[in-house]
């Protein structure tokens, strides 16, 4: 089994879910998250003083799914977050060596 972590622009979120639900994956967690990486945040002019943004809004996803299924959901983040400019993100892919359903105690791809 695969840890899935995707970073990525906020407006892209709904159009990421879709995209997983079309290659067979339901579940994630979503969390609102901030951070900057090559771009560096940017400056902004607030009431004539100019400050600069260091961290950035994005939005983290995460999802657990089954070898098999790794590289579709990897290739579905990539293609619906991808704008093409600078911040739109990255996507990592963690081993996992263990999963429990904490209601049927299942383990294992059937807890996923």
């Amino acid at each position: 089994m695969k840890k899935i972590e995707a970073i990525i622009k906020p407006f892209k979120l709904e159009e990421v879910k879709d995209a997983l639900a079309d290659v067979g994956i339901e579940g994630m967690t979503v969390s609102e998250v901030k951070g900057f990486g090559r771009q560096k945040g940017h400056t902004e002019i607030y009431r004539g003083s100019e400050y600069t943004v260091d961290f950035l809004p994005k939005i983290k996803i995460e999802i657990v799914v089954g070898d098999d299924k790794c590289e579709a959901a990897v290739g579905a983040i990539a293609k619906s977050a991808k704008t093409g400019k600078i911040g739109d993100g990255k996507v990592f892919v963690l081993p996992v060596d263990q999963v429990v359903r904490i209601r049927t105690e299942e383990k294992g791809e059937e807890a996923v």
